[in-house]
């Protein structure tokens, strides 16, 4: 599935169609082909919205963590998470970097988070409707607890005594909420005419 093939060749042809069939029978079933030969659960429309933002730019650092944290959502909960936390942070620093703005003297997520998040004005107190304050109130929440699990549970960091009983689901959930808060980012940031 990996290989390159060329439309022109006849016998290419073939094997291209062939890959878009099992490509959407993978589909139909929630799944997904993730090079390198795995496959996976769909992550659903909000990844794959980010994805295409991602290519579209070509930031690679954050692609990158992005197919590591799908690739490791099932198999490795603890590498996920690791990675979800990573899109975060490559996203906080790409900004940083292409913005010019003061980069913080720690380089962890918290710290960059907040040096972007003032930057776009996401502060959930100057949002008038209450309802958009509630839903930023608990983006901002999402970046706290991604960062915190990260630390306590994934696999950045040693486990201690006690190693903390992260599952798939719990990866999924970091995924699917580091990638949401990613491309709110993303097109806050491509709104204000940038990105």
């Amino acid at each position: 599935m990996d290989e390159v093939l060329d439309p022109s060749n006849r016998w290419d042809k073939e094997r291209i169609e062939k890959r878009q069939k099992i490509v959407k029978a993978l589909a139909e079933a929630d799944l997904q082909y993730v090079k390198g030969g795995k496959i996976t659960s769909a992550m659903g429309t909000p990844t794959r919205t980010l994805s295409e933002f991602i290519r579209e730019r070509d930031l690679e650092s954050i692609d990158q963590e992005f197919q590591r944290a799908v690739k490791n959502a099932t198999a490795s909960p603890r590498e996920a998470v690791s990675a979800a936390s990573n899109i975060l942070e490559s996203v906080c620093k790409v900004i940083i970097s292409d913005e010019n703005l003061p980069a913080p003297a720690k380089q962890d997520l918290q710290s960059v988070w907040g040096v972007v998040r003032k930057h776009l004005g996401m502060d959930p107190s100057k949002v008038e409707d209450q309802d958009l304050q509630q839903i930023l109130s608990g983006l901002l929440s999402v970046a706290h607890g991604i960062g915190s699990l990260r630390t306590h549970a994934s696999s950045a960091h040693g486990a201690g005594k006690t190693p903390y009983r992260l599952e798939p689901r719990h990866a999924r959930l970091a995924i699917h909420s580091a990638h949401t808060l990613c491309l709110f980012v993303l097109e806050s940031w491509s709104k204000r005419g940038n990105g």
